[in-house]
């Protein structure tokens, strides 16, 4: 008999679970219904037995909310989630944006998530049938990076691996003939859409990042570190999201049309003041690369360097380099 009341007990939380929130209640007969439904038709239910179980979900913090609905019915709903729906979303979202997961697994990463909350609020949120992406990338092995990072993080140890790109013939080429990196591992993000390493790079003592994706054959060593202050904020700052260089003050002159360009790069607290009436002035801190020269080459005559001088007389050469590609045809 016991054994019956606590199975009984634990079917009613789960009815509750998934069949009810802040905008879908249940009355007393509702929920028989379905513990009919889970229990089996000869189950027979006391009304005040199950108000009891209600109450004593209630007791071991399984809230239980109680309001009356039309012609004074008595309903019954459990409204309390670890997450938000807005949170649920915001997590979807970015299992959808994610170009290195298949849609396959992002299927089975949504359903757990959905799992989360009611099925009512569930059937609300984003299939990934309607966001499916295609991805080149090995999602296999990207799982076993983060994975492999993440555990050398937590234990303070060295990580070892390849690195490299692909060419124009779709061949994975290793960097530096395919030597062997020792990298200390600060931390592991995720900006622009991919996943990135920052550790130090052990051969020139260097803080450096690496795109996962790009890593390949990696093991944790044996090897422990201890890690350096370090301000990852102020790294990824200071990199302009992933432009690795020579770091230094740059400032540029931009039109006011590029005002949420700039604040959309760089974050609210972006170093920024009117100019007249058509220009504002950006100072930042920035990391001397191709990355940031293609940026600023982006905006056209909207955008232009005021300093340093040796990055102005860059994107110079890199505007006569286009317009002599262009001259002879």
């Amino acid at each position: 008999m016991e054994r019956a009341n606590n199975y009984r007990l634990l079917q009613l939380r789960e009815i509750l679970f998934n069949n009810t929130d802040e905008w879908n209640e249940l009355g007393i007969d509702e929920l028989i219904d379905k513990l009919r439904q889970t229990m089996g038709e000869r189950a027979v239910f006391d009304r005040r037995t199950v108000k009891r179980d209600l109450a004593t979900l209630d007791d071991m913090d399984f809230e239980i909310v109680r309001n009356t609905g039309k012609f004074g019915k008595t309903l019954y709903s459990h409204q309390s989630r670890l997450f938000e729906t807005y949170q649920l979303r915001l997590i979807i979202d970015a299992i959808l944006s994610a170009r290195f997961i298949t849609t396959n697994e992002k299927k089975k990463l949504i359903q757990k998530v959905k799992e989360l909350t009611s099925r009512p609020i569930a059937k609300t949120l984003p299939e990934p049938i309607l966001f499916s992406q295609s991805s080149n990338m090995d999602y296999e092995l990207v799982k076993l990076n983060i994975d492999r990072v993440h555990r050398a993080i937590s234990e303070g140890k060295v990580l070892t691996y390849q690195y490299g790109k692909f060419n124009v013939k779709k061949e994975f080429v290793y960097h530096r003939d395919g030597m062997i990196y020792h990298v200390e591992p600060y931390a592991l993000i995720w900006q622009n859409d991919y996943y990135y390493l920052i550790g130090l790079f052990q051969d020139n003592d260097e803080i450096r990042h690496y795109r996962l994706d790009r890593i390949r054959n990696i093991r944790v060593s044996d090897e422990t570190f201890k890690k350096r202050d370090f301000d990852l904020q102020e790294y990824v700052s200071q990199s302009f999201h992933m432009f690795a260089g020579e770091e230094m003050w740059i400032k540029i002159r931009f039109h006011n049309e590029l005002i949420n360009v700039v604040l959309d790069k760089l974050g609210y607290d972006a170093d920024i003041r009117e100019l007249d009436d058509e220009h504002f002035v950006l100072s930042t801190k920035a990391k001397l690369s191709d990355g940031l020269i293609s940026w600023i080459l982006t905006w056209g005559d909207r955008a232009k360097v005021l300093s340093p001088d040796h990055l102005a007389e860059r994107v110079r050469e890199q505007i006569n380099r286009m317009q002599d590609m262009y001259a002879g045809e």
